[in-house]
């Protein structure tokens, strides 16, 4: 850190030392007044929801103050129908937007799909069901021809759709020259038009109630689809969509089928009100609909946007629309507001886009306080169970330069040792020399703790993607990525973001832990420095098949092993350099009690030992600045956004260190190398035959230390399984 720093530290420890009072409120406010929420909020999807929906709802206010009999019932039925009639253009106008493209060919493409309704059902007198697929078909094809130019061909989609508006609207005024009388003399008497044009359901539009299950449709095929997720990506990057292996000519060319498909429906419900064949209908319809786009939050730019973003600006746009027709305005001011409108709302997209980030890096790390006790000592040749030594600057190095980043080690029943690495591997050592690294399987992510099951399975976590399984035959299987969300918590609690470490219990129940809710494995050092307390433990049940979170609000909860009597596990709280259990059966199940509580280091994954002890790596040792500072929240924030994150006051985790504990959480031993030579990391260790191999997320190697006076025919999978 900074001379600055520095200084900060000694004036934070200055004004702790002063008084308890201060201290006790710090704890006050940061324990009640969760400022972590605010980061929470600005992070969401659904945020830029917020903008449009306090615009609308500023709209219906001022518009039912200063229109007369704005909200008689009439007025409401006749504008919720208006809005299902041109909230289908705006989905489809959404669903060429989000792919990157533009429709200005909408009005057109409406105004020939209601001269085509009215032709079919005066003149011709199809039934409505005939008369609805051919709409729909013809403005689906001009879509096509749309696509195909702007897709396939790869024309400008701006000046082929202009090309095109300017086409069928010469079309359609053509066509009502010559037949529009033809068409004003038919009557069609059809209950079902009538129903379609006029009709309601409860009180509801039938145009309103269609265009709401189509909303639906288009959210869970956007949020929810392949083919929904290609047209984001394409709209986001189309090189790096085609990189993925998306088909850009076939998905954007679909956007424009859709787009014209949304018009044509649009256009049947507007004929079946008004039977208007005159020129007017769908003028400056392509303005409205990409108004309302653009006021509900979707980026012009493409791959960002949402279904409700479009209904709020349908809504937005048809109320301003309906309000400036009532209040009598001259021709044009309309257009004139809806064009002041879309200006301010490219504006702000513009400006949201490009500082959203930036606020959210600033308001997201939300550090609170936390007090640990003071550290104990690590003195070599002190009475301290963790006075430094050097017994691990004889370790055997195995492996060297063959793995990257081995988290943890786990032994088969064969005796051969898997470790993962950092490109997502497992990696095996044929026993029992343990010298040649293969791949074995490839997962992807970054595999972290591991397990072996009764059928000699590789249970591994993987940081960022969950739960797997690797089979002896190398096969890769996802047990669960997600789990139950609390029902009342803005964080997204569903998707497993940081799994650590796993452990099987004897009914084949898997627990494990997942560090933090709020940050992943690019960015966990953040959760070092808030101490917040997201982390948990959770249980996969392979048999229901089912995942749900046991323990929750935990510090860095990190390595897990079961207890030798099979109805508890040992969980590390890292940040919190302590051990606890959880019980999940017998008479304390549900209970959590802390078994070593301050640790001189931060723990980190748990094994057995032979003996009916247990094995604990200490991943890095505490320092009495960041102790400090972890009861100043205040300047851990600033240091956060001032200071760049290489400079953070950070857990040293440079000097490694195993203990050994009994189920009293006495410390029997420590193992550590001072210099740092051989293990400048350590992660996790795995006792086997009377040989202790020890892994580091950071090294590139694998430990082996000979054990002195322990059974050298234990293994793990005896201990768990028999020998099985």
């Amino acid at each position: 850190m900074s001379g600055g720093n520095t200084n900060a530290s000694m004036n934070a420890q200055s004004n702790i030392s002063s008084g308890s009072l201060s201290d006790r409120l710090v704890r006050f406010r940061h324990r009640w007044i969760p400022t972590h929420m605010i980061g929470e909020v600005l992070s969401k999807n659904w945020i830029d929801n917020v903008v449009p929906a306090v615009i609308l709802v500023l709209i219906v206010a001022v518009f039912g103050s200063i229109v007369p009999n704005f909200f008689l019932p009439a007025n409401v039925s006749d504008g919720a129908r208006q809005i299902g009639e041109l909230g289908f253009v705006v989905l489809g106008m959404m669903f060429v937007v989000l792919g990157g493209g533009i429709d200005l060919s909408v009005g057109s493409n409406f105004a020939l799909g209601n001269l085509l309704a009215l032709a079919l059902t005066n003149v011709f007198n199809l039934p409505v069901e005939i008369v609805f697929v051919a709409v729909v078909f013809t403005c689906s094809f001009v879509g096509l021809i749309n696509g195909l130019l702007i897709g396939v061909l790869r024309l400008r989609a701006f000046l082929t759709t202009l090309v095109m508006l300017i086409g069928l609207r010469a079309l359609v005024d053509t066509l009502l020259l010559k037949y529009a009388l033809v068409i004003s003399a038919g009557y069609y008497d059809n209950a079902v038009w009538d129903f379609m044009g006029g009709g309601d359901l409860f009180g509801i539009p039938s145009s309103l109630i269609l265009f709401i299950v189509a909303a639906i449709g288009m959210h869970i095929v956007i949020s929810r689809t392949r083919f929904g997720w290609h047209v984001m990506a394409v709209g986001g990057s189309r090189r790096s969509a085609h990189n993925a292996g998306i088909s850009l000519r076939r998905t954007v060319c679909s956007t424009y089928v859709i787009c014209g498909a949304f018009c044509g429906v649009s256009a049947f419900f507007y004929a079946a009100r008004l039977g208007n064949g005159g020129s007017y209908p769908g003028v400056g319809l392509e303005v409205l609909a990409l108004t309302a786009v653009i006021v509900g939050g979707i980026s012009l730019g493409g791959g960002r946007g949402s279904v409700v973003k479009a209904v709020i600006g349908a809504m937005i746009v048809q109320i301003i629309n309906l309000a400036v027709v009532q209040l009598g305005l001259q021709s044009g001011a309309g257009q004139l507001v809806l064009g002041l409108i879309l200006l301010a709302a490219i504006g702000f997209d513009v400006r949201w886009v490009k500082n959203r980030d930036k606020i959210l890096a600033r308001v997201y790390i939300s550090p609170t306080y936390f007090e640990l006790p003071p550290s104990p000592s690590t003195d070599a040749g002190s009475a301290s169970p963790y006075a430094a030594n050097d017994r691990l600057h004889d370790v055997e190095v195995i492996g060297l330069n063959q793995v990257d980043g081995p988290e943890d080690v786990v032994f088969d029943s064969a005796g051969n040792l898997y470790c993962g690495d950092r490109l997502g591997n497992i990696m095996r050592f044929d026993g029992p020399d343990h010298q040649q690294a293969r791949i074995f399987a490839h997962i992807g992510g970054h595999p972290l703790g591991m397990a072996i099951d009764r059928d000699d399975n590789i249970v591994v976590c993987v940081g960022g993607m969950g739960l797997y399984r690797v089979r002896h035959d190398a096969s890769v299987e996802k047990l669960t990525d997600e789990t139950n969300r609390s029902p009342f918590s803005i964080i997204d609690d569903s998707r497993l973001r940081l799994t650590d470490d796993c452990d099987i219990a004897p009914d084949g129940r898997i627990f494990f832990s997942e560090a933090t809710i709020r940050f992943d494995m690019a960015t966990w050092p953040s959760d070092a420095l808030e101490c917040r307390g997201s982390g948990r433990i959770v249980c996969y049940d392979p048999a229901k098949k089912t995942t749900r979170t046991v323990a929750r609000d935990l510090t860095f909860p990190n390595g897990i092993t079961l207890s030798f009597d099979g109805k508890s596990i040992l969980f590390s709280e890292s940040w919190a350099c302590r051990v606890r259990r959880y019980w999940f059966d017998g008479p304390k199940v549900g209970q959590i009690d802390t078994v070593i509580d301050n640790l001189p280091g931060y723990p980190d994954n748990i094994n057995r030992a032979s003996d009916g002890t247990y094995w604990m790596a200490l991943m890095g040792m505490r320092s009495p600045a960041l102790d400090l500072a972890l009861r100043v929240p205040g300047f851990r924030k600033r240091m956060a956004q001032e200071v760049a994150i290489d400079e953070w006051l950070y857990p040293n985790i440079n000097t490694g260190c195993i203990v050994r504990f009994n189920e009293s959480g006495v410390i029997v031993e420590s193992l550590w190398d001072r210099a740092g030579t051989n293990h400048p990391m350590i992660t996790s260790m795995r006792e086997h035959k009377g040989q202790l191999y020890i892994g580091g997320i950071f090294n590139n190697r694998i430990g082996r230390l000979k054990l002195a006076g322990v059974d050298s025919d234990w293994t793990g999978p005896k201990s768990y399984w028999g020998g099985k």
